[in-house]
C-alpha cells in the first residue's frame, strides 16, 4: 500500500503539531506495512488554478501549469492509495496550501455532468486513480466541535472516498513539559489510528476518544494561560515562533497566572529530592498571597498563607515578576532591598535551579 501524507503547515519541524501528528500517523502506517512519503507543501511550488480548463479541454488529464504540482505531486497522488491531508485549522477550514493542492488535482476528472447519489459530479477520468482520503487537522481553541465546519467541507468533498478524520483541539498545549505523559498517550493513538488506517481501513471510536481527549483543564485554565503567553509576546514585540526560540518566561499578571507560571516552571527531576513550602505575599499593582508545596518532584499551589512556610518572599510584584522573567537579578535586587526574604535562604539561592528561568 503506497500512501503520500501532506503536511500543509508552514510552521518548522518541531514547532508543528500537524507535522508532530503526522509523523505519529505515519509512523503507524509504516508498522502496518504500509510505504509512506511525507510531503511538506511548504517547500513545493504549487500555483494556483487558474480555471482555464485546459486540463478539460486541449491537454486532457495534464494541467497547463508549470511547478510542482505538475511535474512531481499530481502523478504521486494518482499512485498512492491513500492521500493523508493534514492541514492547521485556518478561520475553521483547512489552509490555503492545502485548497490550493486540493484544486489543483482537477485534472483527475472529467467534464461531463453525471448524478449520483442525487448529486451532480463530474466522473472519474479513465484510467486515472483517485486515492482515498484522511484527514489530519490540529486547532488552538479547546473544543472538538472547532472542526464542524471542516468535516462538513471535506465528507462531502471526499464522500465514500474519506477513511478517516483526526482532529486535536487544544494543540497548542502539545509542547507543555507538564502534559508529556497526555501528549505521548495522544501521540500512541495517532500512531494506533494509522495501523487502523492501514489494516481496516478506518478508526476504532476508542482510538479516536485518545487522539481528543481533553487536555489543559478547565476553560478559564487554558484560556488564562493562552492569553497570558499572547499578552507576552506582544509586550515583547515577539511572533510566537520568536518566543519560543527565546524559551522567555511568560509575565504573570495576577496571583492566579503566577501560580501556573510556577507550577509549569518546576524542574520535576531537580525538585526530586527537594521538601519545602514557599509563600510570596506581594504588595503593589498586585496584592496577595499564595504559597507552593514541593514534595518528592511535585508541586501545589494555593492560594493565602501557609501555616509553616520554610521561605517567605514580601516583594512589590512587578519587582518579583522582573526576576521570574528575567528582567532583573534576584540576587542583586535581594541586596538593594528591593524584596524581602526570610526563613530557609538557601531556597531562595536555588530557584533557578528548581524552577528553570521563572527563578
Amino acid at each position: 500500500m503506497k500512501v503520500i501524507a501532506l503536511n500543509s503547515s508552514p510552521r518548522r519541524e518541531g514547532i508543528s503539531k500537524t507535522g508532530l501528528l503526522l509523523d505519529a500517523l505515519a509512523q503507524g502506517m509504516r508498522e502496518a506495512g504500509a510505504e509512506v512519503e511525507i510531503i511538506h507543501l511548504r517547500q513545493k511550488k504549487i500555483k494556483n488554478c487558474i480555471g482555464c480548463y485546459t486540463c478539460w479541454t486541449k491537454s486532457p488529464g495534464v494541467c497547463a501549469l508549470k511547478d510542482d504540482m505538475t511535474a512531481e505531486l499530481f502523478p504521486k497522488w494518482l499512485e498512492a492509495d491513500i492521500a493523508v491531508y493534514a492541514t492547521p485549522l485556518y478561520h475553521f477550514a483547512l489552509n490555503a496550501s492545502m485548497k490550493a493542492f486540493i484544486e489543483r488535482t482537477l485534472p483527475v476528472l472529467e467534464p461531463f455532468l453525471e448524478r449520483l447519489d442525487g448529486k451532480t459530479v463530474h466522473p472519474l477520468r479513465h484510467g486515472f486513480n483517485a486515492p482515498r482520503g484522511v484527514v489530519l487537522s490540529v486547532a488552538g481553541f479547546p473544543e472538538p466541535s472547532v472542526f464542524d465546519q471542516l468535516s462538513r467541507y471535506v465528507r462531502f468533498l471526499f464522500g465514500d472516498r474519506l477513511l478517516a478524520e483526526i482532529y486535536r483541539p487544544g494543540a497548542e498545549m502539545l509542547s507543555l513539559p507538564e502534559l508529556a505523559a497526555i501528549t505521548k498517550d495522544i501521540l500512541e493513538a495517532t500512531a494506533r489510528a494509522g495501523q487502523e488506517i492501514v489494516q481496516s481501513g478506518s478508526i476504532l471510536a476508542v482510538t479516536a476518544e485518545r487522539i481528543q481527549q481533553p487536555i489543559g483543564g478547565d476553560f478559564d485554565s487554558f484560556s488564562s494561560m493562552a492569553n497570558l503567553f499572547w499578552k507576552s509576546c506582544i509586550r515583547e514585540g515577539l511572533t510566537p515562533g520568536e518566543f519560543h526560540q527565546r524559551n522567555p518566561v511568560p509575565r504573570p499578571d495576577s496571583i492566579e497566572t503566577f501560580m501556573m507560571v510556577m507550577v509549569r516552571a518546576l524542574n520535576r527531576e531537580r525538585a526530586s529530592q527537594t521538601k519545602a513550602t514557599m509563600q510570596f505575599t506581594f504588595s503593589g499593582e498586585v496584592e496577595g498571597v499564595c504559597h507552593f508545596k514541593i514534595e518528592d518532584g511535585k508541586i501545589e499551589a494555593k492560594k493565602g498563607a501557609s501555616v509553616n512556610p520554610d521561605l517567605i518572599v514580601e516583594s512589590p510584584f512587578e519587582t518579583w515578576m522582573d526576576v521570574i522573567t528575567g528582567k532583573s537579578d534576584g540576587q542583586q535586587l535581594f541586596m538593594q532591598q528591593k524584596y524581602r526574604a526570610s526563613g530557609d535562604l538557601s531556597l531562595l539561592l536555588r530557584m533557578k535551579e528548581l524552577f528553570g528561568g521563572a527563578g
